[in-house]
């Protein structure tokens, strides 16, 4: 299955003229010694791939770089502001009106981009011809779990762990150092980490189970985040925009 950081449409594609978009956010931020700095952009690019094989959808490329200050004890971590990341998504947003683009989909990997929540709900509430809708939800992730096998929670297996893990081996496996089957660590109460950073709750940057991924969690992960995708198109659309491919 192929997984593209940059989709190869061109102006004469019909997708190009889909009215729902799919906009992957990543981050570039450390993931422990084990997973590179791209991993949240290559997660998002890959769920936003995983819904154009079941849907009708414009793909876009993906905004790589997010809020990543908890993170910038380690090296290779860089951050913009959540003001910045929010402009961006309102010129975006604003852009795909004059395509006649009624729908967006934004696909967020990180959950440091939490400005994402408030830049959806006020998108919602303007006078303009596009719905916005933020994907997967906490539920979303939950249920994907649930369906992929996966024996971790989403507090337990915060970053760089089973489920990110999965991911990366079913799409980008190249990417993956050695050791990544060594490195689990446990830090169940993080309460203070929007203070102290996440430094203070890892030696490695790693918070979960990496040991307990496998390239088939990944690829039915994918699955399900692509197909369960129809609920929030249909409301963004309000018509069905479910379609199988082989």
């Amino acid at each position: 299955m192929s997984r593209h950081i940059i989709p190869d449409t061109n102006t004469k594609d019909p997708a190009a003229t889909n009215t729902v978009a799919v906009l992957p956010i990543g981050s570039f931020e450390q993931h422990g010694p084990h997973l590179p700095l791209g991993t949240d952009t290559f997660i998002a690019c890959a769920i936003a791939t995983a819904i154009s094989q079941h849907h009708d959808v414009f793909q876009l490329p993906p905004i790589t770089f997010g809020c990543s200050h908890e993170h910038a004890a380690y090296p290779g971590t860089v951050s913009i502001s959540a003001t910045t990341l929010a402009a961006v998504i309102n010129d975006i947003t604003q852009s795909l009106t004059q395509q006649a683009v009624h729908g967006l989909v934004i696909v967020n990997a990180h959950g440091g981009n939490a400005v994402l929540t408030n830049v959806v709900q006020q998108a919602n509430q303007a006078a303009t011809p596009i719905n916005v809708g933020l994907y997967p939800s906490r539920e979303d992730w939950t249920e994907a779990r649930t369906a992929a096998g996966i024996t971790s929670t989403n507090h337990d297996d915060m970053h760089a762990g089973e489920l990110e893990t999965s991911i990366l081996l079913a799409t980008y496996p190249r990417y993956l150092r050695n050791g990544w089957d060594t490195t689990d660590h446990s830090a169940s109460d993080r309460r203070y980490l929007t203070t102290v950073g996440i430094s203070a709750y890892t030696p490695t940057g790693v918070i979960g189970y990496p040991s307990r991924a496998t390239e088939a969690k990944g690829h039915a992960l994918l699955d399900h985040l692509g197909r369960n995708a129809a609920a929030l198109i249909t409301l963004l659309t309000g018509a069905p925009q479910h379609q199988e491919r082989q």
